[in-house]
């Protein structure tokens, strides 16, 4: 039985793993790995590392550590929120993936999912985040297209 991959599809705004599927949003930018482009690498990758275990939905992120609750605590636009799956570039021209700190997070901008909206990261809502954290295990491939 081969393994299950992640699935991102930047025209649909939607990931798939197996029976999971979930809006996301993806780079407002569009598409591209140029360091500080905020714009959605395409390609080949794996979760590397994984954070936010446990953590209640409405945790804030900054640097992977969490550091209040939202709302309650400011946090701006684009908040990383619930968990984080870090992903690694497994191709030469997303390699620099895990530097530009592109992942998969929860969001406090709910309301834009379905639409092209983050710096680059593929959000999903709060609930979705920790659903996909605890489906995949670490290593779990990635694929991002058009």
């Amino acid at each position: 039985m081969m393994p299950l991959i992640i699935h991102v599809s930047v025209s649909e705004q939607r990931l798939t793993y197996g029976d999971f599927s979930a809006p996301v949003s993806t780079g407002a930018a569009g598409v591209g790995s140029e360091a500080g482009s905020g714009r959605t690498p395409l390609g080949r990758f794996c979760i590397c590392s994984k954070h936010g275990e446990n953590a209640p939905l409405n945790t804030i992120f900054r640097s992977r550590i969490p550091v209040g609750i939202y709302p309650t605590a400011a946090c701006g636009d684009d908040a990383i929120l619930a968990r984080i799956l870090c992903l690694d570039g497994l191709e030469p021209a997303n390699a620099n993936t895990r530097s530009r700190y592109i992942y998969i997070h929860g969001t406090n901008e709910v309301e834009k999912l379905g639409t092209p909206a983050s710096h680059g990261c593929i959000r999903l809502s709060p609930q979705d985040a920790a659903t996909l954290f605890d489906l995949v295990p670490l290593g779990t491939e990635m694929f991002i297209d058009e």
